[in-house]
């Protein structure tokens, strides 16, 4: 249960960072920062950051939901939290500008969707929909970062 509680707030502080390495011009893959695609990366790092977040956030808000008896937002739980795992790890490679950042997009994008349409399925739930939104963001940004690279 801490380990729900703690979560938000480390997805928080990662995407912090990310955040201040961009505005700080502070960039920790300075060898190969003149790589044709590196501030496509940095925007499709904070998108993916902003979605782990709003899948932690999410994630967060169903377990609430299923302790009050909801059952049938167990599975979008554990969308989310999944997903939010999928969203740091391109993130993270993004950020670095990794050989591996065309592959970690293409994963994110199918964990992006597949949480998307998980949200979706609360249309009238205020939460669900912004995590969707963030998905259907991320979707687009990775699938156009994969693209790129490849």
């Amino acid at each position: 249960m801490m380990y729900q509680r703690t979560r938000p707030i480390f997805a928080i502080a990662s995407a912090g960072v990310v955040l201040l390495a961009m505005i700080t011009g502070v960039n920790a893959a300075a060898p190969i920062a003149d790589q044709p695609h590196s501030q496509s990366m940095q925007k499709c790092a904070i998108v993916c950051a902003d979605c782990q977040v709003q899948c932690d956030t999410c994630s967060t808000y169903c377990a609430k939901l299923v302790e009050n008896g909801k059952k049938e937002h167990a599975k979008c739980m554990a969308m989310c939290v999944d997903c939010a795992e999928c969203c740091k790890m391109c993130s993270s490679l993004c950020a670095r500008q990794s050989e591996l950042c065309a592959h970690a997009c293409d994963c994110c994008t199918k964990c992006c969707n597949d949480c998307a349409a998980a949200c979706e399925k609360f249309p009238d739930d205020k939460q669900m929909a912004a995590c969707a939104k963030s998905c259907r963001l991320c979707i687009q940004e990775c699938a156009a970062m994969s693209k790129a690279m490849k």
